[in-house]
């Protein structure tokens, strides 16, 4: 087993490092003075000068797969990525989550980079001009919705969302929360889940269609707060659904296979919100230790507190045992294919999340007061990487999955019946 870094590798993941160093970490306290002015819903310069500034530098939509012919329709699409695998990608998202709001610089945020790739997979030409283009662009957002109020969302097969054809359009009923994107005011472009038949098989009732947030009958009813922060301007939106109309040729794939574009989506979207989470705990471990290096207690440096040297040792411990997961997981998707990589995914998606939480908890303790302010940044990133335990699946859902595919690995054979 290698583990040194390809020269490619390397390569992007410095630069995507030095790019994080040079341009956007300089910018954080300009971020934060125009995302806390208001209006609290608007497009940021600061995002949109840096934004400039990486599209040069060609660093811009680098999650985007190689093509591999899971293009459906059409696979000559000259998207403008450049084709990192998931394993070249992670090393470049580690770098980028260390600032919540730096993947939009590189346009790789969500759920954009989702929305992107069921377009890529299973989009037609038509749905690829009209949305993915400017997606890859950056001059629209996107929204996914499929996730309800009033039903376990845990178990997708529960959604009630109605999608019904009429004639040439398909009209639209229901209730949505947890709608990421829609409240960026740039939101343009929606992906929602909904049944186009509750009468088939459970796993083919749902379909997945393309819903211009614009439309009439789309109310966008609130926006909702994670631990009180209202994430704005992104957002994350409940969204009641009036008989809306959408043409036919918006529907993705085709009916009843909604379920079969969640796995191509969210196996790698899981895998990428692991990726980003690491570069979150690095930060709060570097945070943590300069906090501890520079402050006294009881006659000597905090750090130099024996419980303290354990909780640091522990920190790196857990980051480096979970990079190589998250490495592992995203090699096996390239090498492998997502469905033989699902159970490394599951397990990713489990301890990426509550590593960084153990990690950010320390690092909130050791700032005091102050690490429960907004002074730092700690306490909002406790709060929004807590949401990952929930996001494109809650733990328990994965766990059952892992605890499936062991229990599998050791059950007995059944006994052969008598001829």
């Amino acid at each position: 087993m290698d583990f040194h870094l390809t020269e490619k590798q390397a390569h992007f993941r410095d630069r995507v490092r030095h790019f994080m160093n040079a341009h956007v970490r300089p910018r954080m306290a300009d971020y934060d003075r125009e995302a806390a002015a208001e209006p609290r819903w608007k497009v940021l310069s600061v995002i949109e000068d840096l934004k400039t500034k990486a599209k040069a530098e060609g660093l811009w939509n680098l999650f985007m797969p190689p093509s591999s012919g899971h293009n459906h329709v059409d696979d000559s699409f000259p998207f403008e990525g450049v084709q990192l695998t998931n394993l070249e990608y992670a090393l470049c998202a580690e770098e980028m989550g260390r600032i919540h709001w730096a993947p939009e610089v590189f346009n790789c945020s969500a759920p954009d980079t989702g929305n992107m790739e069921v377009l890529h997979r299973y989009g037609t030409r038509e749905q690829k001009d009209a949305w993915l283009a400017p997606l890859m662009r950056g001059e629209i957002r996107s929204a996914f919705l499929m996730t309800e109020p009033d039903v376990a969302s845990s178990d997708a097969t529960n959604i009630e969302t109605e999608i019904r054809r009429d004639g040439d359009h398909y009209v639209i009923n229901g209730r949505k929360w947890w709608s990421s994107g829609a409240g960026d005011p740039r939101c343009a472009i929606t992906i929602l889940m909904g049944k186009t038949d509750f009468g088939a098989d459970r796993y083919r009732q749902q379909s997945m269609i393309l819903m211009p947030l614009d439309l009439p009958g789309v109310t966008v009813e609130r926006t909702l707060s994670v631990y009180g922060y209202d994430h704005a301007p992104h957002g994350h939106a409940e969204i009641i659904l009036k008989d809306v109309r959408v043409p036919v040729d918006n529907m993705l794939l085709g009916e009843g296979r909604g379920f079969e574009i969640a796995q191509g989506r969210l196996g790698p979207g899981r895998i990428h919100h692991c990726m980003r989470t690491i570069g979150v705990a690095e930060e709060a471990l570097e945070a943590m230790s300069k906090r501890l290096l520079s402050r006294t207690a009881f006659g000597k440096r905090i750090a130099d507190q024996s419980v303290w040297e354990e909780r640091l040792a522990n920190a790196r411990i857990d980051i480096e045992m979970t990079r190589l997961l998250c490495l592992k997981a995203a090699d096996m998707m390239d090498n492998a294919g997502n469905k033989i990589a699902q159970n490394e995914i599951a397990m990713i998606k489990v301890q990426a999340p509550t590593m960084a939480l153990r990690v950010l908890d320390d690092a909130i303790q050791a700032h005091g007061g102050a690490g429960i302010s907004g002074d730092f940044h700690l306490a909002f990133d406790w709060a929004n990487i807590r949401t990952l335990r929930f996001a494109d699946g809650p733990d328990e859902v994965h766990r059952r999955a892992i605890a499936k595919a062991e229990l599998k690995r050791y059950a007995a054979p059944s006994p052969a019946r008598p001829a």
